[in-house]
């Protein structure tokens, strides 16, 4: 059962206690209020002021468990606040693990602070959770996807638009790492899980895959260069910096390029091609 009056008081709390700059908002000189505004809040739970502003009083609907998650994630909560937000709106909260989409406060915050910068935040699957604006600008936007082809490697082979991205001379070497990564995650995680219903589904689907997933190859890492070819700025060769949650099994990718060369420079065109707002 719902606790309303426990519901929005933990919701205010909570949204006094973020600050603009833990989220990568301007504080602006005219900020008079403590922490961030219901509308901010509302804007990043991708929900409305009016909604969010009925729960903080106690006078909202029911909140279903997907806006409970978006709420979570929105007020960047740790896993305990989180699960304690779900069992306040009456839900039990989701599973805790390595196939979880909630991300982490602190990979959220580096992310928030990388404006100027292309990064990703994606689950050991190849699932992108988050992006920063340059991100999209650079791959376009990969949360946009549902089911299976959230993951990268699925959508490798069975979306040829999904390889216009990278380099052709890459396409075979990545067809094998793609493979060799989900051969492993199933390796750790076994069956049944999520990496083990990939597999299944690309067996069924994908005349590639099924050649490469029979050589049983494990071990395959990323290039230290990734050859993208972005569709306005052409070839581009990239370093890839990571960092990991190992709770959640998440990454932060952070995509960088050498001072003075070509791609360098053509990073630096990237913020007219981001999204606005």
């Amino acid at each position: 059962m719902i606790d309303r009056p426990g519901l929005a008081e933990f919701l205010r709390r909570r949204r006094v206690a973020l600050q603009p700059e833990d989220v990568g908002l301007p504080r602006g000189a005219r900020r008079r209020t403590d922490g961030l505004r219901r509308e901010e809040v509302a804007a990043m739970c991708h929900m409305s002021t009016d909604y969010y502003a009925r729960l903080e009083r106690g006078t909202g609907p029911n909140p279903s468990e997907q806006m409970m998650a978006s709420i979570a994630q929105g007020l960047h909560l740790s896993m305990a606040e989180r699960d304690h937000l779900f069992r306040l709106a009456g839900h039990r909260p989701p599973s805790t693990g390595a196939s979880g989409d909630h991300i982490g406060p602190g990979l959220l915050r580096i992310l928030d602070r990388l404006d100027d910068t292309p990064a990703e935040i994606v689950t050991e699957l190849g699932e992108t959770l988050r992006q920063s604006p340059l991100g999209v600008a650079l791959t376009g936007d990969l949360t946009r996807y549902t089911g299976p082809s959230r993951s990268l490697g699925y959508r490798w082979f069975t979306d040829p638009a999904t390889r216009a991205l990278y380099a052709e001379e890459d396409h075979a070497f990545l067809s094998r790492m793609f493979a060799s990564g989900l051969r492993e995650n199933i390796a750790v995680r076994g069956r049944p899980s999520r990496g083990a219903d990939l597999a299944d589904l690309l067996l069924g689907e994908s005349e590639e895959f099924r050649a490469v997933w029979e050589r049983h190859e494990v071990g395959i890492r990323p290039l230290e260069v990734k050859h993208l070819v972005h569709p306005q700025l052409g070839p581009l060769e990239l370093a890839c910096q990571t960092l990991i949650d190992p709770s959640q099994s998440h990454y932060l990718l952070v995509y960088t390029a050498i001072p003075g060369s070509r791609s360098h420079e053509m990073l630096q065109m990237l913020p007219a091609l981001a999204p606005s707002g």
